[in-house]
């Protein structure tokens, strides 16, 4: 699969392909080379995901809380 069109998946279609390519390089029944080209997506699909993950958790960490602990409200989400 291309770079662009990984960057298109969502999160949740991006990991359900990363599973499948766990499961079919498990299996042993892949060609070395198609083993090779597989890993190499998944490393890339894994990348795109850890990626996502990160904004998501920027964005939770703009969550203000108050002096008794309870959320009083959010910051602006700057992503630069």
């Amino acid at each position: 699969m291309a770079d662009d069109a990984i960057a298109e998946l969502s999160f949740e279609d991006a990991l359900k392909r990363l599973e499948e390519i766990v499961r079919r390089l498990e299996s042993g029944e892949e060609s070395l080379e198609n083993s090779i080209q597989l890993y190499q997506e998944g490393d890339r699909l894994r990348s795109q995901c850890e990626a996502r993950l990160k904004s998501a958790q920027a964005k939770i960490d703009q969550i203000q809380l108050g002096g008794d602990g309870t959320p009083a409200g959010l910051r602006p989400f700057d992503a630069e």
